[in-house]
């Protein structure tokens, strides 16, 4: 990868990498300088690996798709997409378009992209391979705009088809005989009870919950405020970054159970210490993992089915759904970016709402008939020419010989 460096006078400055030219074996390369903040340098960067194309098209025809991988796609691509975003998928899609990586662009043909989508999803699961196809099909888009291909063999065969996925929950039952094998005198399984109740209780995302600092509840109103998400890479690496959508920004009101539990909680912290971190054992935030683990090992004790992190934001959805909470509702505590995300996602679970509303209309209307017509002088042509034919046919049955009938 490019390495960005400030020289003397404080300004910043690269070198680009473009491969090499076939030619001359010689490698290709591209200085910049003169920028005052490391932001401009970047963006130049991308902006000239993204426009590099003409002078490729003779000397790097034959790049194989590792070398445009790594020296054209990545830094644009990494120029496109949120700075995590681009953390989180890199080892990702380093391993699984290394499919690709011995042939040469131009040589990559459709058939080998239909091979490429079928292994997939042998192994994975319908929306993750079309995320990855996604990436693939944008860096083959790339390579067209650079002119090492003609167009885009991975058009042709297109994105593997969207599968709706069931939506799996704990129900109230469930959870509660979770929550039942916890012995909160424990410290630790204080910790995990906190998490999954609040979980539950809430429908926060993972990332919204473990970004909660004290500060962000408000014991006097009863509610908490959800302004941030945690990026957490390791127990040193980690960062509040903004929520996934500006509707994520929201305040959630808060039962009085919980506000008892987190009371209770915090406490318990304050004994041992005191934390910034509202999910947090030992000072700083926790991760997915850990509460992956805590789930998995209660769930296995209570004898309920194992879920997702995720399936507790769906638990709370659908705990809401059966107390007859309205789908506007609904999406303003979970922070979705419309309601017909809300719907689309748990529409199904209202099949007995559906009905109850059906049940309701049943005799809401009187229904009191003319004892006349009314308007006697309203014809319908339809009803006035079927007429006319049913005559019509009787005048043929009149004159029809005996002996032919």
């Amino acid at each position: 990868m490019v390495n960005f460096k400030k020289d003397k006078n404080g300004k910043y400055y690269f070198t680009a990498s473009l491969g090499f030219d076939k030619r001359t074996g010689k490698r290709v390369q591209k200085k910049r300088r003169g920028f005052k903040t490391i932001k401009e340098a970047k963006k130049a960067y991308a902006e000239l690996i993204s426009n590099y194309g003409k002078e490729a098209e003779t000397s790097q025809s034959t790049m194989l798709f590792e070398e445009f991988f790594y020296k054209l796609f990545l830094p644009y691509y990494q120029g496109k997409v949120e700075e995590r975003t681009y953390k989180n998928r890199l080892s990702t899609i380093k391993k699984i378009f290394s499919y690709f990586f011995k042939m040469e662009v131009r040589e990559i043909r459709p058939i080998d992209i239909q091979k490429w989508q079928n292994n997939l999803l042998s192994k994975y699961k319908n929306s993750y391979v079309r995320n990855i196809y996604g990436i693939f099909q944008m860096s083959l888009d790339r390579a067209v705009v650079l002119g090492l291909l003609e167009k885009n063999p991975a058009k042709v065969i297109g994105n593997v088809k969207k599968k709706k996925t069931a939506v799996d929950f704990w129900t109230k039952e469930e959870f509660e005989k979770v929550i039942s094998t916890f012995y909160i005198d424990d410290l630790y399984q204080h910790f995990g009870f906190i998490c999954i109740w609040l979980l539950f209780m809430t429908g926060m995302r993972l990332g919204e919950a473990t970004a909660l600092t004290w500060k962000d509840i408000d014991f006097e109103n009863k509610n908490l405020r959800v302004n941030k998400t945690l990026y957490y890479k390791n127990a040193k690496t980690y960062e509040f970054v903004e929520p996934k959508t500006a509707s994520s920004i929201r305040t959630i009101e808060l039962d009085d159970d919980t506000i008892t539990f987190l009371k209770a909680w915090k406490e318990r912290q304050d004994s041992i210490g005191g934390m910034s971190f509202v999910l947090s054992y030992n000072g700083i935030p926790t991760q997915k993992y850990t509460i992956r683990h805590i789930m998995r090992r209660h769930a296995t004790i209570a004898g309920v089915h194992m879920i997702r992190i995720h399936g507790l934001r769906h638990s709370h959805a659908s705990l809401l759904i059966s107390q007859q909470k309205d789908a506007l509702r609904i999406k303003e505590r979970l922070g979705h970016a419309d309601v017909q995300t809300t719907l689309g996602t748990y529409g199904h679970l209202y099949p007995n709402s559906l009905r109850e509303i059906a049940n309701d209309l049943t005799g809401s209307i009187q229904t009191n008939f003319s004892k006349s017509n009314l308007t006697p002088g309203t014809k319908n042509q339809f009803t006035t020419d079927k007429k006319r034919n049913n005559e019509h046919k009787c005048d043929q049955t009149v004159t029809t010989p005996k002996e032919n009938r």
